[in-house]
């Protein structure tokens, strides 16, 4: 992992727009669903922060949505709300990066696997299982890869317009798997 980055991080939480919607037919019994409408890349970054007050240590929490929807965003303002060290960007060339905590709570594991082929085998040279009992670690394009590190984990699904649109709406489906998300709903208002 590359080593630590420098810097203070902000510490402001603005609201977003949002609702909550029914968990989908077939989901799995512990498993609570809440859509949001996000509207601009600093609403994404709201709810980063937002949703940095509900994660603790040992959070898995896996991004998917195109290129261009606002996962490193919404990352950014988990940094911002976790109170981290470093600029978050995208991790795409280094795999993956730790941004440890200014204010004592849980270092940020930001992780870009898009690159790895391989599930969870390719994804052990990383250490991901040692960093998560006390880190926060965020994988983006981690589905079908990452799954076997937590039984309780959020999956963050961002939907946007394709093709030729400067529509900068999103549709933010949180997903959370498993007890430890049982009251995400509440977290969230």
């Amino acid at each position: 992992m590359e080593a630590p980055h420098s810097g203070p991080a902000a510490e402001t939480v603005p609201e977003t727009a949002g609702t909550t919607a029914p968990e989908p037919a077939g989901a799995l019994p512990e498993a609570v669903t809440v859509t949001l409408t996000v509207t601009s890349p600093e609403q994404m970054q709201g709810l980063g922060r937002r949703l940095a007050r509900v994660l603790a240590p040992g959070d898995l929490v896996m991004l998917t949505g195109e290129l261009g929807a606002g996962k490193t965003t919404l990352t950014r303002g988990l940094g911002e709300g976790l109170g981290v060290r470093g600029a978050v960007t995208s991790p795409t060339f280094v795999i993956a990066r730790v941004h440890p905590s200014l204010t004592g709570g849980p270092a940020l594991v930001h992780v870009d696997a898009y690159r790895l082929g391989g599930g969870l085998d390719e994804m052990e040279d990383l250490d991901l299982d040692v960093s998560l009992p006390e880190s926060v670690v965020v994988v983006e394009w981690g589905d079908g890869k990452v799954e076997e590190l937590a039984d309780d984990r959020l999956r963050v699904l961002i939907d946007r317009a394709t093709g030729d649109t400067e529509d900068e709406r999103r549709e933010v489906t949180l997903v959370g798997i498993g007890a430890r998300w049982a009251g995400l709903r509440a977290d969230l208002e």
